[in-house]
């Protein structure tokens, strides 16, 4: 951090200190939050315990350090309790969050017993018939929670992610594309698949470019296959990818091993990219760590002549 962000930090502190001394709640909230964005978890926590009856979002703050641990011990049952708290006290955006939480919660056993009917219950409060200023992740994971093999109702699955990426969700709009591209809870629309894959792919999901692979792959458009793949196969971090494109985690995984067996299944073959039957090993084993399931599945497709 430079002198001059440094200077102007120190001036934003001192003003929200002065404010919060004569009784400004929300200055309080404010110098708590800027205290946790620098990383300062015990000053951030004190600030919104000593504020958290009169302000939902510090509240809310709470629940968040302990869910994570930031700066505290992880009690999930308190950061299920205050999150409870602010979605029955709140009736603006944060109120929103902490339902969204909330489902999570239930979906994780987290704090609570696990529950899908619980989960899908406060995700839809929190998604709110796809009001643009209601949660997005909620209604992005009730369109996952509908594409799930425990539920499968896909017609639904294509109603939340329509909303989802209609409010601007980068997981939906590639979502979506393969639900046109399949045919999973709508006609299948290959132009309509190729512009929400190529779209979400641009924008960095990870899984929408693992099946852009693979629409190239089977369309023997194999040098662009192979340049996608390679370009996925070099992803390490994913909990950075994660909070930069707001993608599940789980999913950035599966993407992750698509591209890494496709680039795999190129080397191999010696498809859009130099033959080397050594690193394609390499590759598939990187895949099937990355994530079995979706290496058996693929590994199924191979031997089923189906690639």
């Amino acid at each position: 951090m430079d002198l001059n962000a440094e200077c102007l930090l120190e001036k934003v502190e001192n003003l929200l200190k002065s404010r919060a001394e004569a009784g400004d709640t929300q200055a309080s909230f404010l110098l708590g939050y800027l205290y946790y964005e620098q990383g300062h978890y015990k000053n951030a926590e004190a600030i919104f315990d000593g504020i958290k009856e009169r302000e939902p979002e510090a509240l809310y703050q709470l629940a968040v350090m302990y869910y994570d641990g930031l700066g505290t011990n992880a009690d999930p049952s308190k950061a299920v309790d205050y999150m409870r708290r602010v979605a029955e006290w709140d009736t603006g955006r944060v109120r929103y969050a902490a339902l969204y939480n909330l489902g999570r919660a239930y979906l994780q056993g987290y704090g609570v017993q696990a529950s899908r009917v619980e989960a899908e219950k406060y995700w839809l409060i929190a998604a709110d018939d796809g009001n643009p200023n209601a949660s997005v992740e909620a209604q992005s994971s009730l369109g996952l929670l509908f594409c799930s093999p425990e539920i499968r109702d896909l017609k639904k699955a294509f109603y939340w992610h329509s909303e989802a990426c209609g409010n601007g969700s980068l997981e939906s709009l590639g979502a979506l594309g393969i639900m046109y591209l399949h045919g999973y809870g709508v006609s299948k629309d290959l132009q309509s698949a190729f512009q929400c894959l190529t779209e979400a792919a641009a924008k960095g999901n990870v899984y929408a470019q693992g099946h852009l692979v693979a629409y190239y792959y089977q369309r023997k458009i194999y040098t662009r296959a192979a340049l996608l793949a390679e370009r996925v196969s070099k992803y390490e971090d994913v909990s950075e990818i994660a909070n930069f494109t707001s993608c599940s985690s789980e999913y950035i995984c599966k993407g992750i091993a698509i591209g890494l067996f496709y680039f795999a299944r190129c080397l191999q073959l010696g498809r859009g990219v130099t033959q080397n039957t050594e690193k394609a090993q390499y590759y598939y084993a990187k895949a099937a760590l990355m994530n079995p399931g979706v290496f058996k599945d693929l590994q199924m497709n191979l031997i089923n002549g189906r690639m």
